[in-house]
């Protein structure tokens, strides 16, 4: 594909069906910065689809298609699996029927990447209890990935809220587990894995702040010792390698100084270490990314909403968010191949 005369084609898994997923699928085919950014593959039914758009009050007018090789090339449409009828799915409760219609769509998605027909695979909120009951091994979507593309290479989760990344060590994982965890090996090996995918998304130099553990970042000891003989090794041993990463800092502060534009990223060493700061600054415009494959894979950050479905009030803001990042990495990777090839 040529960079400059082409969009890129997004792969837009519809999610629950049973949630807000087909309201924003549909709010996404009509909204003008996702339709100058890309050109979507829509992948469910279409009569999940055409129920979200009476919810939206949209009127849909797009090619709908039921193969791989009817597909235009240069056009927003619906792959249409023809697989879930909407009479079986009830409003606003989990189902293994809707779990089902959910892995289908994003499973069809990650193989049209896998082969190079689209770019990128972004899906609307899931439900993981319904996901879990179609297909009982589901644990997160990381593992599923791999399980479909058959990589079991190193894989992390980033939220993302505007210019602000949140990477963490562990995720999930009880609670009681995750002192164990905090090694250095590992904290180092993520701090590089951060660092990698920040500069594929457009920083040259990424400013990454390191959260301590505990509270007060160990208080030099009195409040455990993880931070001194864990965190603040692998801290260094980034920095020699030419990694803008700086702390252990307090994690009950360190969010302040990323918001006051200190810092790119902040990793911490558990999910809600991150989680909750995130959601607090933006609920509805963050994004979670996932890294490590060959090509963006990216979700609103946020669930199902089943308390709003059918009111036809689901906030786009983080779906949009979503697929405006896929698009603009997409973008990034066909500048630097441009960039080569020219130099070559």
């Amino acid at each position: 594909m040529n960079p400059i005369s082409q969009l890129p084609r997004v792969a837009l898994a519809v999610g629950d069906p049973a949630g807000i997923s087909p309201e924003l699928t549909v709010k996404l085919l009509v909204d003008p910065d996702v339709r100058a950014a890309a050109n979507l593959v829509v992948i469910g039914d279409k009569r999940i689809l055409f129920a979200g758009a009476q919810v939206a009050g949209v009127e849909l007018d797009l090619p709908i298609v039921e193969t791989v090789e009817q597909m235009p090339s240069d056009r927003t449409l619906l792959l249409d699996l023809g697989h879930l009828d909407p009479a079986a799915v009830k409003v606003g409760v989990a189902s293994k029927a809707g779990g089902a219609f959910a892995l289908e769509n994003f499973r069809v998605a990650l193989q049209l990447a896998q082969k190079g027909i689209v770019q990128a695979v972004c899906f609307t909120p899931f439900n993981k209890s319904a996901m879990r009951m179609a297909y009982p091994s589901y644990d997160d979507e990381i593992g599923f990935v791999g399980s479909v593309l058959d990589i079991h290479s190193a894989a992390g989760e980033f939220n993302i809220l505007e210019g602000l990344w949140n990477a963490r060590v562990t995720s999930h994982m009880p609670i009681s587990e995750v002192a164990a965890h905090i090694k250095t090996d590992l904290i180092l090996r993520t701090l590089r894995f951060t660092d990698k995918n920040l500069r594929a998304a457009g920083f040259e130099e990424p400013r990454i702040a390191v959260a301590g553990l505990n509270p007060h970042a160990g208080d030099g000891g009195n409040f455990g010792h993880e931070d001194e003989d864990e965190i603040k090794p692998a801290v260094l041993a980034a920095q020699s390698m030419g990694i803008r990463a700086d702390g252990p800092f307090s994690p009950d502060t360190v969010f302040l100084q990323a918001t006051r534009g200190m810092f790119d990223a902040v990793l911490t060493m558990y999910h809600d270490q991150g989680q909750i700061a995130m959601k607090l600054i933006g609920f509805d415009k963050g994004v979670t990314l996932l890294g490590g494959y060959p090509f963006p894979i990216c979700t609103p950050a946020h669930g199902t909403a089943y308390d709003i479905v059918g009111k036809g009030i689901a906030n786009l803001g983080a779906s949009r968010a979503a697929v405006l990042l896929a698009a603009k990495m997409v973008r990034r990777t066909w500048s630097d191949l441009h960039l080569v090839s020219s130099q070559a």
